[in-house]
C-alpha cells in the first residue's frame, strides 16, 4: 500500500449495516509511502496512527458521503 499526505483512507466495515470509515492522511512517516499512516477521521474528528488492513483502500479524492434523509 502506498499513500501521500492529503490522500484518503477508506475502511470498509465487516458488518453490512455499519458505515465505512474515512479519514484524510495527515502524515506518512516512511519516505516510501508505506504504513503506518496518521489519519484524521471524519466521523469523530480524531487523529490516530493506522496500520491499514485488507479492508482499507487509499484514494486521492475525498469519499462520497451518503445523502442525509430529510423529514417531509
Amino acid at each position: 500500500m502506498y499513500a501521500e499526505v492529503g490522500n484518503w483512507l477508506v475502511v470498509q466495515n465487516r458488518l453490512l449495516d455499519h458505515p465505512v470509515r474515512a479519514g484524510q492522511i495527515v502524515a506518512v512517516p516512511h519516505p516510501d509511502g508505506s504504513p503506518p499512516y496518521v489519519v484524521h477521521w471524519l466521523d469523530d474528528e480524531r487523529t490516530s496512527v493506522v496500520f491499514p488492513g485488507a479492508d482499507a483502500v487509499v484514494t486521492s479524492a475525498p469519499p462520497r458521503r451518503a445523502p442525509v434523509p430529510t423529514d417531509t
